[in-house]
């Protein structure tokens, strides 16, 4: 294939990558918040498996395609948690496992968090992630439901700030506080 003949600009495969993490912690975090009755993490497998996780590997691999290793490892990584998490959502696995696999992801949020190039709005996305998946992890280990829903919570409102980070990009709306912007800053 022709490096001129991509599936789009490094710019809208960043897009629509942090438009897939986005939209798919939401689901994740709303289901885990129990906010909306008969609702929960499990019911966002479907999510997780095509979006989050097969078009966010696949968008990874073409960011690597097009030299950008930051993205090119953020949807990569982020898809393979995604899928591996649907594989086993539910009672599929013991707490003590979903907790040691939520462990290895956050350490992967962790990572993008300290080297996102998007400055503050970049890695506060995947710091919030990073937060998220210890809650979740902490509650997994302890059979706690609280902390499970406070990681809900988190994970909710870290794919809102990707939703609106794609959204704003899209829009050319600002991304950074307290200046107005004419450009908007990639939301990875």
């Amino acid at each position: 294939m022709d490096n001129d003949v991509t599936a789009g600009s490094k710019a809208s495969t960043s897009t629509l990558g942090n438009l897939a993490l986005g939209l798919t912690l939401l689901a994740f975090g709303i289901g885990h918040t129990g906010v909306i009755s008969g609702v929960s993490a499990a019911d966002s497998v479907s999510l997780a498996t095509f979006v989050g996780g097969i078009a966010l590997f696949l968008l990874g691999l073409l960011e690597f395609r097009g030299g950008n290793g930051f993205n090119g490892t953020a949807f990569a990584g982020l898809g393979a948690f995604w899928f591996t998490w649907a594989s086993g959502a539910g009672d599929k696995v013991s707490h003590h496992a979903a907790g040691t696999f939520l462990v290895l992801f956050a350490l992967l949020a962790l990572t993008l968090a300290v080297s996102a190039p998007g400055g503050l709005f970049g890695q506060g996305v995947h710091g919030l992630l990073f937060l998220a998946l210890l809650l979740l992890a902490t509650g997994a280990f302890l059979d706690n439901g609280a902390l499970g829903k406070a990681g809900g919570w988190v994970a909710a409102v870290t794919g809102l700030l990707a939703w609106y980070g794609t959204t704003a990009a899209l829009a050319g709306w600002p991304t950074a506080l307290g200046r107005a912007s004419g450009r908007a800053v990639a939301a990875s």
